[in-house]
């Protein structure tokens, strides 16, 4: 059975998703999207000359709505990341105003085409945008999640991992919440050396928790502001997700999925699978954890409410 995955959008990080994907042989037929032509057909040719060299084939397709019809996963990958270059807070959410229109204009023709596979949103600020995904597509809400906190959760783990000298992953736990400044490093899931770290953190000064949730946080900031856009970490999540899917792999991993109790998406582990979210968790979080859940979903969702007022009445 043929592996078809859609890209929209070819900037920095579409381009490094699409890429893995060819060269780990990952799919059989590749739909890139994107508003750029000349920048797309660049990428498509440069990808048809890299196939002789490479162990196995891959389809590419240019340009075409009609084609993600049958698609087992269409990838968001929109968005402008030069908004991002005099923002001195650090919030993903100066982006939402272009993504949040084109959210709605992608997820429209999705729905008129008839894409009924898994949609993995990329797009900032994420948890916002997959939730507008997923009311202009129609999807049932296990078909569309977002990165989330998978990328943040990556970042948390190399912290911790470099503060003891063990590979990150051998670090186990997640950060949750939003993907942007309301997240939080829930330290009561976090295991290393076969031990949870606040027990670890109790027992060596030198292991500062606070220091390491801000890492995990300023961590895409730190890349951005050396090169003035992020591309491999993100595209290595989302490559993750969209392998899981594919491969039916039934994988605990934290992503951007509609948590019931909150009326919106965040970032919490879930099980994924062929189907999208084919099995919701619940983590056993301490007082305060909750706590700071709660207040970054209810961010979330408030952002989302207003948003879909703005572009409704448009």
């Amino acid at each position: 059975m043929t592996r078809k995955v859609g890209v929209v959008g070819q900037g920095h990080v579409g381009e490094t998703l699409a890429n893995n994907l060819l060269v780990t042989g990952t799919v059989d037929e590749l739909v890139l999207i994107d508003t750029n032509e000349k920048k797309l057909n660049a990428n498509a040719t440069d990808f048809e000359d890299a196939e002789a060299n490479l162990p196995t084939y891959t389809k590419v397709v240019r340009n075409d709505y009609n084609a993600l019809k049958d698609a087992d996963v269409v990838v968001i990958a929109v968005g402008n990341i030069g908004v991002q270059k005099d923002n001195a807070k650090h919030d993903r959410f100066v982006e939402l105003n272009v993504n949040s229109t084109a959210a709605k204009e992608v997820g429209t023709k999705l729905k008129e085409v008839g894409f009924n596979g898994v949609l993995v949103s990329i797009s900032n600020p994420c948890d916002v945008i997959a939730a507008l995904f997923q009311k202009y597509t129609g999807l049932p809400k296990n078909q569309v999640i977002g990165t989330g906190t998978l990328l943040d959760t990556a970042r948390l783990r190399k912290a911790v991992g470099q503060a003891l000298d063990v590979d990150p992953r051998s670090v186990t736990g997640y950060a949750l919440g939003e993907h942007g400044n309301s997240q939080f490093a829930a330290w009561s899931q976090v295991r290393v050396l076969g031990q949870n770290i606040t027990d670890l953190a109790a027992v060596n000064d030198d292991l500062n928790l606070d220091s390491l949730a801000e890492a995990t946080k300023a961590g895409g900031y730190t890349v951005f502001h050396g090169k003035l856009y992020t591309n491999f970490g993100i595209a290595a999540a989302a490559l993750r997700l969209v392998t899981a899917i594919l491969n039916d792999a039934n994988i605990e991993l934290p992503c951007s999925n509609f948590r019931e109790e909150y009326g919106t998406y965040c970032g919490y582990p879930a099980i994924l699978g062929k189907g999208g979210v084919v099995k919701q968790l619940q983590l056993n979080l301490t007082d305060d954890e909750k706590k700071k859940l709660a207040e970054s979903a209810n961010y979330i969702k408030t952002r989302f409410d207003d948003t879909v007022k703005k572009l409704d009445a448009e």
